[in-house]
């Protein structure tokens, strides 16, 4: 009986789905609405008395926005902003399942309802179309703009479009940027964001804020009534960047585009489309963080081969750099560099250069022993004392080789070893430089993963002087991405636009920057609540090269030589290899601190870098995430915990283990005595058997967490180990 009360619930929720019954409290007349397909959200459209197109939201009878406009402003233009009626409406419903590449699951399932508006603008004479998909998960739109006589070559002066809030909900964010997210996220009210905006932006900031209430996306949300609300874009393609700017007297948000060197913010000509705008809401933090809806939003994978793109562990010479023992540079000199005439083996060496044959040599030895996949170097090639020294000529040229650094022979080397070097691609912010010699490079690499990073010290980027998140650029990344699938390499692109779900297209974007990464933590560290906010905001659009597994984090094999400290403990290290996603994990630390700490690097060793399922089994943004994954094609299972400042205790529950099986459990876990700032270095570990029927309860301490494996036990293990208490 309870069955069939189940499935009379079921069928009555889609016939309500299929008559698109409206909110009872809508404050749109004549609405057209549809639900999504269990019927949650619902989502009404309708035009103005004024003829503006406009849409308000509900989730589970509560809602989420209220009537909110859409449109767009144009160059010398009356614009898509009014006059429009409702000219047709077609409706339908999509369903499939699909296997991305890699990812946190195994298959995902795209399933919603579709409303397709005709919005007639009859005084101009034009037309347009805003396509709605409605999901479980939320709801997204797109302006679509077919071809017809009177709307063919336009010029976007602003997009218009709304989120209006229902409340002074609590936000996430950081300031509205056009060439970097790299800030702390700072928690407020809606109506605190004005006060608290000069003090979020710091000396990282490129100078480019638009507006003192202007945030960037993915922006998560929390009402007062318990709801979780994201907003985003999804499948970014030549068209700017969007950003938000708060009306904070009427609680409204508005897009707010990356404009171009003369203040244009897109170059349309139809027939053509914006990017979809987000809103993923719940009242489940952990559903929003197992959101699939932006990918879901994109283009399915653009290869039909794909065996190519492999999720990847790896070391290199970087953090040594990065804390100030080593240089990139070969020499201290700074040589006026044209176009690679330069002859570097007449310079003096200044003994501090990383990216030496002998050193390169002991990290491939390194991850040859430990299994992994490749060496990351960065500084090999010509050119970064120039950079350094801020020369208006510097230039790279990807292919020439300091002189203590021999590619042939360590490529070679490498693979002897079964591991390949991933080359980095410093591009100075030229961008039509890098694009000269791009096809050569990858060419001459075209065994290697490449590290590319588009870093101007956030100065606008030449020839033309755009911004990183304008049009222009857009187009830049995504040429790169595509340019390098000719030749069967990834990309993991630093500095560039956050991510909007374009790696279910383009798989071979195996990861990106793209927000505050490890290397903040040598120049004076993070706030401890950043990595429990990345999931929710950075990587709802795509994974990120967090650079994660610094277990020295007083950094002592600095000596005496000025560094900071790594705002967690060195177990929460270790769990963001599980909580923050990415099909490409750096071991970050150096060697010394590996082969000193070699019990806790165990788990870095042990830890997968592709999944066939993923369970967040708590969460709540700015406090704590605890997530549980299954490794790609095998029973074992890989759990991480994080917290903020505040110390906690995560009481788990491993009924996600299969019911007739029997696991090795090995905890990673603050020590009693572990703290952040005090004592960042203290662990314990502990090993027994576990089941789908045990329960741990962890302590974290301040800013740290826990790791644990669980790998399917033998007959051996079962004798030889206890119960894990």
């Amino acid at each position: 009986m309870r069955r069939l009360y189940s499935r009379l619930a079921m069928c009555l929720l889609a016939l309500m789905a299929a008559i698109h019954l409206p909110a009872q409290d809508t404050a749109l007349p004549q609405a057209e609405s549809t639900a999504s397909p269990n019927g949650e959200v619902v989502l009404n459209v309708s035009v103005t008395p004024q003829g503006a197109p406009v849409y308000e939201l509900f989730y589970k009878g509560k809602r989420v926005l209220r009537p909110s406009t859409l449109g767009l402003e144009l160059k010398k233009d009356a614009g898509l902003m009014d006059g429009f009626s409702v000219a047709h409406v077609q409706r339908s419903t999509f369903d499939e399942t699909w296997r991305p590449v890699w990812g946190e699951v195994a298959e995902i399932r795209n399933h919603y309802n579709e409303l397709a508006v005709t919005f007639d603008q009859k005084a101009q004479g034009r037309q347009i179309l805003i396509r709605f998909r409605v999901f479980d998960d939320g709801l997204g739109f797109r302006y679509e703009f077919p071809l017809q006589e009177k709307l063919n070559y336009f010029v976007i002066k602003e997009e218009h479009t709304q989120f209006a809030m229902t409340g002074d909900h609590t936000a996430f964010w950081i300031p509205g940027d056009y060439d970097t997210q790299e800030y702390d996220y700072t928690e407020s009210k809606l109506t605190e964001i004005r006060g608290l905006m000069e003090g979020a932006i710091d000396e990282n900031a490129s100078q480019t804020q638009f507006s003192p209430t202007g945030v960037q996306t993915s922006l998560q949300l929390k009402t007062a009534d318990g709801l979780y609300i994201n907003l985003h874009e999804a499948a970014l393609v030549d068209y700017s960047c969007m950003h938000l700017n708060l009306d904070d007297k009427n609680l409204v948000f508005e897009s707010w585009l990356t404009p171009d060197a003369q203040g244009w913010k897109g170059y349309m000509q139809a027939p053509c489309k914006s990017p979809w705008r987000t809103v993923i809401v719940s009242d489940d933090a952990r559903e929003i963080l197992a959101s699939k809806m932006t990918l879901n939003l994109n283009d399915p994978c653009a290869y039909d081969d794909t065996s190519w793109i492999k999720p990847v562990k790896y070391v290199g010479v970087w953090w040594e750099m990065i804390a100030g023992k080593s240089t990139w540079a070969y020499t201290d000199e700074y040589p006026s560099v044209q176009l690679g005439k330069t002859d570097y083996r007449k310079a003096k060496p200044n003994g501090r250069h990383a990216a030496n044959n002998e050193h390169v040599k002991a990290y491939i030895d390194f991850a040859a022993k430990h299994g992994m996949d490749q060496v990351l170097v960065e500084g090999w090639n010509e050119g970064w004392e120039d950079w350094f020294g801020q020369s208006k000529d510097y230039v790279f040229d990807f292919v020439t080789p300091y002189p203590d650094f021999d590619v042939k022979m360590l490529q070679a080397y490498a693979q002897s070893k079964g591991v390949r070097l991933m080359m980095h691609h410093e591009t100075s912010g030229s961008v039509r430089n890098y694009e000269r010699h791009m096809e050569k490079a990858y060419h001459d690499k075209e065994d290697n993963i490449y590290h590319t990073q588009n870093r101007p010290n956030l100065a606008k980027l030449r020839p033309r002087e755009e911004h990183h998140y304008g049009q222009w650029m857009i187009n830049h990344y995504l040429y790169a991405v595509k340019k390098a699938g000719e030749y069967k390499i990834c990309v993991n692109g630093h500095e560039a636009v956050r991510p909007t779900g374009l790696c279910r297209t383009y798989p071979n974007l195996i990861g990106n920057e793209s927000a505050r990464g490890t290397e903040y933590e040598a120049f004076g560290g993070s706030k401890p609540h950043h990595t429990t906010l990345l999931p929710f905001t950075r990587l709802i659009g795509g994974p990120m090269d967090y650079t994660p597994g610094i277990l020295d984090t007083k950094l002592e094999f600095m000596g005496d030589l000025p560094h900071g400290q790594v705002q967690t403990t060195l177990c929460k290290q270790l769990a963001l290899y599980v909580t923050l996603y990415s099909p490409l994990q750096m071991a970050a630390d150096v060697i010394e601190s590996y082969e000193r700490f070699s019990e806790p690097f165990q788990f870095i060793e042990d830890v997968a870098v592709d999944w066939d399922q993923s369970i967040y089994l708590e969460a709540e943004p700015g406090d704590y995430i605890t997530a549980a994954r299954k490794a790609k094609g095998t029973n074992n299972w890989f759990v991480g915990g994080i917290t903020d400042e505040q110390p906690r205790t995560a009481n788990l529950s491993l009924d996600f283990l299969d019911a007739d099986k029997t696991y090795v459990a090995t905890l990673y876990a603050d020590g009693k005595d572990a703290d952040y700032q005090t004592n960042p270095t203290s662990y314990q570990i502990k090993k027994g058997l576990v089941t789908s029927k045990s329960k741990l309860a962890v302590r974290l301490a301040r800013s740290g967490g826990f790791a644990l494996s669980l790998i399917e036990a033998t007959p051996a293990d079962k004798k030889g180990l206890k119960k894990l208490k």
